[in-house]
């Protein structure tokens, strides 16, 4: 009997020690999950303040980048002049110069962490050192906001959204020759191209039949975009040449 008891006392007693074993699991787990689940709050809540945009400000609102990516010869009649005293095949006589069409594609970069809206840009263009023409592009377009970072002027600023915008630009030859006339005269005589319409003429010549193979140098000069956001206004400035 005394064996019975011993072993019973000894069962009861296993029991007792495995409930605990689980309750103190069951503790162990629980704690565990509470460690979890604050974590995963912690970082939830840490991700949203960093998330957070701020609004433009006149602190925090940076000008965005234009730069240059390319020029294309869109249309192209080649060189040619007819004065007025020519008749012509059909139509009304007058002075006639080849036309010609180049397209500029600028890259916009926003280094802000908001969206901003473009509302113009314009530029002047130069064929060496001869400015031919002044262009703009009035089309409104929303830049999105930055996303990757830069290290700029001793901080991280958020940068890698791009957008492009592309401007033609048409030239005539008779106003072309026009304002070469008027505003290059010395330097088409430095140049040795001769003076008054004669050296126009020839330099147009030069550019036009050079263009297709960009055997000179295009400028972008004096180019300003306007940004806006939030009632704020930034003005970017740029230039570059090509090639």
């Amino acid at each position: 009997m005394s064996i019975m008891q011993r072993s019973g006392k000894k069962t009861v007693s296993g029991w007792a020690l495995d409930r605990q074993k689980r309750l103190l699991k069951m503790r162990l787990k629980h704690r565990l999950t509470l460690t979890r689940l604050t974590f995963l709050v912690i970082t939830a809540f840490l991700m949203g303040c960093a998330g957070v945009v701020p609004k433009p400000s006149q602190v925090n609102f940076i000008p965005p980048v234009v730069t240059l990516d390319s020029v294309e010869v869109v249309h192209y009649w080649g060189w040619w002049y007819f004065s007025d005293d020519v008749k012509p095949t059909l139509g009304k006589a007058g002075n006639y110069g080849a036309p010609l069409d180049l397209a500029f594609t600028f890259n916009i970069e926003n280094p802000n962490p908001y969206p901003v809206m473009m509302e113009d840009l314009r530029f002047t263009i130069a064929f060496e050192a001869f400015d031919l023409n002044t262009v703009s592009a009035a089309t409104t377009q929303w830049i999105p906001a930055g996303k990757s970072k830069k290290w700029i002027g001793g901080r991280w600023i958020p940068t890698g959204k791009v957008n492009q915008v592309r401007v033609q630009a048409m030239f005539d030859g008779r106003q072309s020759m026009l304002n070469l006339r008027q505003t290059g005269g010395f330097k088409l005589q430095e140049k040795g191209m001769g003076a008054g319409t004669a050296g126009a003429f020839k330099q147009l010549e030069a550019w036009w039949k050079g263009v297709p193979d960009f055997a000179f140098p295009i400028h972008v000069k004096e180019g300003a975009a306007i940004f806006r956001a939030n009632g704020l206004t930034q003005v970017s400035t740029f230039g570059a040449t090509f090639p």
